[in-house]
């Protein structure tokens, strides 16, 4: 039991006095990523010769496991509706935004955070707004998966 609370004390000590208990985002991301903020910012992977319905099927599983259930709920309820309607343009435009930090997501949808310039003109991302405000007060939960 005293090596758990000495642990902890030091734990508390080390995070006290750097303020981050991982102060050098070089030891946990790699080489490539930039390191300039807490998301590490890998280059999205190339998919040249994807189908647009590969496309899609792929948007629809990376709208359900973001890794922030708000996002996960905003973004798979959102793709339940609207990604069998988008055009290629559309799709494209979508999984440039699925690029961007969750949290940045769901704060632009929500209005809470200003919106960078380069998304500012984005109809996607206004689609994205306006189902966030639920305006119909639908109780909101993870669509099912489909067979194919």
């Amino acid at each position: 039991m005293a090596k758990y609370y000495t642990r902890i004390l030091c734990i508390y000590i080390f995070c006290k006095n750097s303020g981050d208990p991982f102060p050098n985002l070089a030891i946990r991301h790699s080489a490539e990523a930039a390191l300039d903020s807490s998301y590490p910012n890998l280059p999205p992977i190339p998919r040249p010769n994807e189908s647009t319905e590969n496309k899609r099927r792929r948007l629809t599983y990376q709208s359900r496991k973001r890794g922030i259930l708000e996002t996960d709920l905003l973004l798979s309820t959102f793709a339940k509706t609207w990604l069998p309607k988008f055009e290629l343009e559309q799709l494209v435009e979508y999984d440039k935004l699925l690029d961007e930090p969750d949290w940045d997501i769901f704060y632009w949808a929500t209005e809470k955070k200003t919106i960078p310039e380069r998304w500012q003109k984005s109809k996607v991302l206004d689609m994205i707004k306006q189902h966030a405000k639920n305006e119909e007060k639908i109780v909101l939960r993870m669509p099912n998966l489909e067979k194919e």
